[in-house]
């Protein structure tokens, strides 16, 4: 009977480990697949696919990458939504009888990638944990790249459900683990994998045991109790944070040294952005394409480092309720354009930093080289001259950034004296540590580069003792180094010397000391090698007894860089520093839209002002024809609002904000078949998730409501959202609103403090001019057909619509089928063919109860007839 051999039933042994990864499984220098892994590698990596004798009576199947190349292949699997498990050969094949031993050394998922070359520099990779009981959910967030870890929970709130889904779209994870009650909710497990996209692991109950999750985070960030943490009386929190560390101890299979600071976050520390708003207000990325352009992250950032593009990003999806915090950050971008040379010299000394985040995470995974303890010192060679320029700020923000600010001197003294300035990249090519440093290195190089001198210096000095004149050491491959006596010299050799070969005229000696010189020359590569890999762990060892000061001083700059950004854009876009209070106002004079403005070329945006408050103008009701500029108007109102929250100046002449708790918006028409819903089922849904979130600090955007169905009923919608959103004993938040229905306008006499504002326009012979300004009162007609001219419907169309809207508006009856005859080429009239019967069928045609295939087949029959 057939059976596996050796290597492979060890193969499949490992595997069983790991059955939801493909296994690279290290065979010399190439990392090799087999089975369904290897058909699996071949497909999505468009590899060739081989066979391997297995034992069995068919080959097993086969494809291999080599070894220093598969870090490219891993990344392509892992954007495909696959697990890699990488095996490695833990003994030396040359000193081993038999099967090499092999051990699974990491497991790499789209949560769990810590290598730079992996990742987006401004982009976090963020692995989320959720728990989930009756009365709540426990969250817990790392990047496993930087080392930052929070935690919070969804708790005691009106719709907790949709909360978590608002955090999950926060962070936007890569990767998420839940455990088994979670993955019992269906229509949240929907929610998140088909929303979200991310790859999802569902982890046994043993996972977030409490006690052992206690133990595991006292632990990881070495404390004695959850009170150390702040997490004494967080339950949920402390088995979503105990889970996560577990399952990264288990897939990283290393001591993750740079994790060392949970921070711990409430939810309502923030402004909360539900999914919807995210994508109608384009923050981090625009909603046609899903690209970074057209959004507000691509209009403010101008970091100089990757810390600082992720710490942008990070403050636009999390914008402030604090208004002294807020405050502060506006101050500080003050002083930074008080003084242009602080600008300059501040964007210069910023671009010359590393990746310190990155690099310490390199660092304590072990998977560093000499070149990353390089830009470690480089980067904090910066820090002092950094210092210098922001002592010139005035501001307290600032002055407590500059003080945290932390050189790390030591750690620069070490990387200098120790590190060689033109290490390799290979931490196994050798030449990574300083001459001076460490005598034996010092030692070894010397023989490396001088040991021809020392063969050379022996010879003259076995000339001299023996008086062979003739006496030669020489080299070849076989018997290595050896000194050649001819024969009529053989009378003087020393007693001492050993033969090692007898030639015709010759004979070939070797001594104690030629031997040892030898064995120095010939082993003194493999030695140095080894012995500056060892020396350079203990550097990587002692570096790491830093990591907590490198992550404050990588944090700080990152802070110091999106501020630097702040003033950057903020002087070039002509922003200016808002007025923040806990009132309830927003008062914006001359706004504009900051993303719409940076995407016009020549055109000048149009500004526009608003006002808004919980007293006599607590909403605004908007009326005007598509494209004229109510879209742009309301959300700019909102990205306003956000950007001065997040402590930026705004695109406007004056600003006086209220901090609001929340900004909702529902706009545009959009369906979502993935989840099985019509474009009406979304708005309504958006629009009652408003309603049962608002409050009377939330800022309302609303766009079209009740388009979506009947014209009554739709109307009839819209004006009991609106009642529901004045009502002060319900509600009373602030809103825009635009919309079509002019019915709406009667509002501003029944509702107090409803006003009504439409946009601008000018009409001429020519046709209708849209102003895009924003004035008190009200449309009196929609132009929607002069919208349609614009849009670039056939004349034909347009001059039949007039009619028809003509007829319309005085009640006249329509003759059924007209249309004004045209001179088009090529165009056919359908209502005015001859053929009075084909007129007879269609009027009859019962088209309610055909299926779409049977009217298209019915149209084909009638085009051939035709």
């Amino acid at each position: 009977m057939a059976q596996l051999t050796p290597m492979m039933k060890q193969y499949l042994d490992i595997h069983n480990k790991v059955k939801d990864a493909i296994l690279f499984f290290r065979l010399g220098d190439f990392y090799e697949m087999f089975f369904d892994d290897a058909l699996t590698a071949s497909r999505e990596l468009e590899i060739t696919l081989t066979g391997r004798d297995c034992g069995l009576d068919e080959k097993a199947p086969m494809c291999g990458v080599p070894y220093h190349a598969a870090e490219n292949y891993i990344a392509r699997l892992i954007e495909k939504g696959y697990k890699v498990a990488i095996c490695e050969q833990v003994e030396d094949p040359k000193q081993t009888k038999g099967i090499v031993k092999r051990e699974i050394a990491r497991i790499i998922s789209p949560g769990t990638i810590s290598d730079g070359k992996m990742l987006k520099n401004k982009n976090n990779n963020y692995l989320m944990s959720i728990y989930y009981n009756m009365t709540g959910f426990g969250l817990a967030i790392v990047d496993v790249s930087t080392g930052e870890f929070y935690t919070s929970q969804v708790v005691a709130c009106k719709d907790p459900k949709e909360k978590l889904l608002d955090e999950i779209a926060k962070y936007n994870p890569s990767e998420i683990i839940i455990n088994t009650v979670l993955f019992k909710e269906k229509w949240l497990i929907d929610n998140i994998e088909k929303r979200f996209h991310c790859y999802s692991n569902i982890l046994p109950n043993k996972y977030f045991n409490l006690e052992r999750c206690q133990e595991i985070l006292e632990d990881q960030f070495k404390v004695y109790s959850m009170t150390s943490l702040g997490l004494q009386d967080d339950e949920l929190s402390i088995k979503a944070s105990g889970a996560l560390i577990t399952y990264l101890n288990e897939t990283q299979m290393r001591v993750l040294t740079h994790i060392d600071k949970i921070k711990k976050y409430l939810v309502d520390d923030y402004m909360a952005i539900d999914i919807s708003t995210r994508r109608n207000l384009e923050l981090t990325e625009n909603m046609r394409t899903s690209e970074r352009k057209g959004s507000l992250l691509d209009v403010l950032d101008h970091t100089q480092t990757s810390m600082g593009g992720r710490k942008m990003k990070s403050w636009i999806n999390q914008p402030l309720v604090d208004v002294d915090q807020i405050n502060g950050r506006l101050g500080a971008i003050e002083a930074i354009l008080e003084n242009m040379s602080i600008q300059i010299s501040l964007g210069e000394n910023l671009k010359k930093i590393y990746d310190l985040e990155r690099l310490i995470s390199k660092i304590s995974f072990g998977n560093c080289n000499g070149r990353d303890f390089l830009s470690l010192k480089y980067s904090l060679d910066i820090i002092p001259k950094v210092k210098g320029i922001l002592l010139k700020c005035n501001s307290d923000y600032i002055e407590k950034l500059n003080n945290d600010l932390d050189p790390i001197s030591e750690v620069v003294q070490l990387i200098e004296k120790s590190i060689h300035p033109e290490t390799p990249v290979s931490v196994k090519d050798g030449n990574l540590i300083r001459d001076g440093y460490n005598d034996e290195v010092d030692y070894y190089r010397n023989i490396t580069v001088s040991g021809k001198d020392l063969i050379i210096n022996l010879e003259i000095q076995e000339r001299e003792k023996t008086g062979i004149k003739s006496l030669k050491i020489k080299y070849n491959k076989i018997f290595g180094y050896y000194i050649d006596v001819t024969k009529s010299n053989l009378h003087s050799v020393p007693n001492h010397y050993i033969r090692k070969q007898t030639l015709a005229n010759s004979e070939r000696y070797y001594t104690d000391e030629l031997k040892d010189i030898e064995s120095k020359i010939l082993n003194a590569e493999d030695k140095i090698i080894n012995l500056e890999y060892e020396i350079f762990q203990s550097i990587r060892k002692e570096v790491l007894n830093y990591v907590q000061r490198i992550k404050q001083t990588a944090e700080n700059i990152s802070v110091i860089d999106v501020l630097y950004s702040f003033a950057i854009v903020s002087y070039k876009n002509n922003y200016i520093k808002p007025i923040i209070n806990s009132g309830d106002e927003i008062i914006i004079s001359e706004g504009r839209h900051p993303v719409v403005e940076n995407m016009l070329s020549e055109q000048e945006f149009v500004p526009n002002s608003c006002e808004l408050n919980c007293v006599d103008a607590t909403m605004l009701v908007i009326t005007g024809p598509n494209m004229a500029g109510k879209s742009t108007f309301i959300r700019q109102v909102a990205i306003i609002t956000l950007m001065a929250q997040i402590g930026c100046y705004v695109p406007a002449q004056e600003a006086i904000l209220g901090v609001v708790d929340r900004i909702f918006t529902r706009v545009g028409a959009s369906d979502d078949l993935a989840l099985g819903h019509s474009t009406f089922m979304v708005e309504m849904s958006e629009v009652s998730n408003i309603l049962k979130n608002a409050t009377s600090k939330s800022l309302i955007i609303l766009d079209e409501i009740g388009r979506g169905t009947s014209t009554f009923d739709g109307l009839s919608i819209a004006w009991s959202v609106v009642e529901y959103l004045h009502n002060k004993e319900i509600l009373g938040a602030k809103a825009l609103f635009a919309t079509h229905y002019h019915e709406l306008t009667q509002l501003e006499n029944i509702l107090s403090g409803v006003k009504n504002y439409c946009i601008k326009v000018q009409e001429s012979e020519e046709g209708v001019i849209f102003l895009r300004k924003i004035i008190p009162g009200s449309a009196d007609q929609s132009y929607g057909i002069e919208v349609a001219k614009l849009a670039g419907l056939p004349d034909q169309v347009v001059k039949r619509a007039r009619e028809i809207l003509s007829k319309l508006e005085n009640n006249e009856e329509i003759v059924e089928g007209y249309l004004p005859k045209t001179n088009l080429e090529n165009e056919i009239n359908l209502f005015n063919y001859s053929d009075k019967l084909i007129i007879e069928e269609l009027k009859k045609l019962p088209i309610d109860d055909m299926t779409p295939m049977e009217v298209m087949n019915y149209i084909y029959e009638l085009k051939k007839r035709l």
